[in-house]
């Protein structure tokens, strides 16, 4: 398994769609550009883990948080999260958000709290995550970030 977890490639780009696609998670909207500030875990040649951060002025909107299921409960989406979360900082993002519909607790522990959809900010709200392509029932999760240098 490779750390730390390394920007995607172009070659990644098929194998990272499927990987979410597998794990029930939109992919319609990413392009290679997109993924500029997402991270991958690989097996090998197997690309095994990915997580996305979207950044959205001031903020972020971390997505795409997905483990291909022989390669579960060994740390990977953490590390990715925890990773991700780094470089938002490292960005200057004051907050980070999320929708899910399958990984509250997960993300409960690593300080996510639940926010009403309509109290997040209008450029969490206008992005394509939220008004297409995840299902309205999906929870919306806030962490205010601390800066770090």
């Amino acid at each position: 398994m490779d750390r730390p977890y390394r920007r995607p490639g172009a070659e990644d780009f098929a194998p990272l769609r499927s990987l979410l696609a597998e794990c029930g998670l939109p992919n319609a909207d990413l392009t290679l550009a997109s993924l500029a500030h997402f991270r991958v875990a690989r097996d090998g040649s197997r690309l095994v883990a990915v997580a996305g951060l979207t950044r959205l002025g001031q903020i972020g909107l971390l997505r795409s948080v997905a483990v291909a299921p022989a390669h579960r409960g060994r740390g990977l989406a953490s590390g990715l999260v925890e990773t991700l979360e780094q470089e938002a900082r490292r960005l200057g993002l004051t907050a980070l958000y999320l929708l899910t519909d399958s990984a509250e607790d997960f993300f409960t522990r690593r300080g996510y709290a639940p926010l009403p959809r309509d109290e997040a900010p209008a450029a969490v709200r206008d992005n394509a995550e939220f008004t297409r392509l995840c299902p309205a029932s999906a929870l919306c999760m806030r962490k205010a970030l601390a800066w770090s240098p």
